[in-house]
């Protein structure tokens, strides 16, 4: 089972928090999560799940609701299927024959636990995970009424290399206003 729907990324991230809480030289107060493409999926369950993360920035997520993933994601590498999909989809039904499971499950359903102020960064010519997703969730952050930034980086790629400076300059300066 992938990352979109095992619960292991986000135990490991818990760990990761726990073991950096008892490391002497952290500040166990001032705790920032970033997380790229999936890692953007486990940063928002880490902080609905944890109030130990203070801030959390994620560029390009797979930061959508099952619905969503299952209705308009069609990752490139699986060749547009997901076993994970059709395991859960039998197992439970289609988010619209079981709705409340799939928001169960979902880390958007749970906004109003959001841990700290979130950012997100997505370009429109992401070809790997929908813009769309960062600019929902922005709208779900904000509508919770949570703290979020979003930036957009037209024409460029899933992982905003072409304005990758510029797109990392924003992420230390949003750690620098939350966390340092």
């Amino acid at each position: 089972m992938g990352g979109e729907a095992s619960p292991d990324y986000t135990i490991d991230v818990l760990n990761a928090v726990s073991s950096m809480q008892r490391y002497q030289d952290a500040d166990p107060n001032r705790i920032g999560m970033w997380g790229h493409s999936m890692g953007g999926m486990a940063t928002l369950r880490a902080m609905v799940v944890s109030k130990d993360i203070k801030a959390g920035v994620i560029w390009a997520g797979v930061v959508a609701s099952y619905s969503d993933l299952l209705s308009q994601w069609r990752h490139p590498s699986s060749g547009g299927s997901r076993r994970w999909r059709d395991d859960l989809i039998l197992q439970y039904g289609t988010p619209e024959q079981n709705p409340q499971f799939w928001a169960s499950i979902s880390p958007n359903s749970y906004l109003d636990d959001l841990s700290g102020p979130i950012q997100l960064h997505h370009s429109t010519g992401d070809s790997e995970v929908p813009f769309e997703f960062s600019e929902t969730l922005n709208r779900q952050v904000r509508a919770a009424g949570k703290t979020a930034e979003f930036y957009s980086y037209p024409g460029d790629d899933h992982n905003i290399a072409n304005s990758f400076g510029l797109a990392m300059q924003r992420s230390i300066q949003f750690f620098d206003k939350y966390v340092k």
